[in-house]
């Protein structure tokens, strides 16, 4: 784990080309695309596995099927998942796995939320 000292060498620049570190006033700044709710489970629950079946990651979320899909896709368009479709006999299987930059974004994600949690604790 960081440092608290440590920035992430993928955190946001400034002109001078040091890293920002994150604020409570940065806040916005957050990746939107992993921060809803669904999505950020999806990832996470993907980061922990190497790969998880459409029916077990719905389970594990406790979410609907049509709601799953839509925010996979969301993932899938971002390139932070990729879907593997399958047949086992004649049921389809989908398969999701986290790519590298979807594991890039989490970390990032991660480390952005772990600075502001320190920053809110000091003030």
């Amino acid at each position: 784990m960081a440092s608290a000292r440590s920035v992430s060498r993928n955190a946001p620049r400034r002109p001078d080309g040091r890293a920002e570190r994150p604020t409570p006033e940065r806040a916005g700044h957050l990746d939107r695309m992993i921060h809803e709710r669904i999505r950020l489970g999806i990832v996470s629950a993907l980061a922990a596995n190497d790969s998880l079946a459409f029916n077990d990651l719905k389970d594990f979320l406790s979410t609907t099927a049509g709601n799953l899909s839509v925010h996979a896709r969301k993932l899938e368009e971002a390139g932070y998942v990729a879907c593997e479709k399958t047949f086992e006999g004649r049921h389809p299987k989908t398969t999701f796995r986290l790519t590298p930059a979807g594991r890039r974004a989490l970390t990032r994600y991660l480390d952005h939320m772990e600075a502001l949690i320190r920053a809110a604790r000091r003030g």
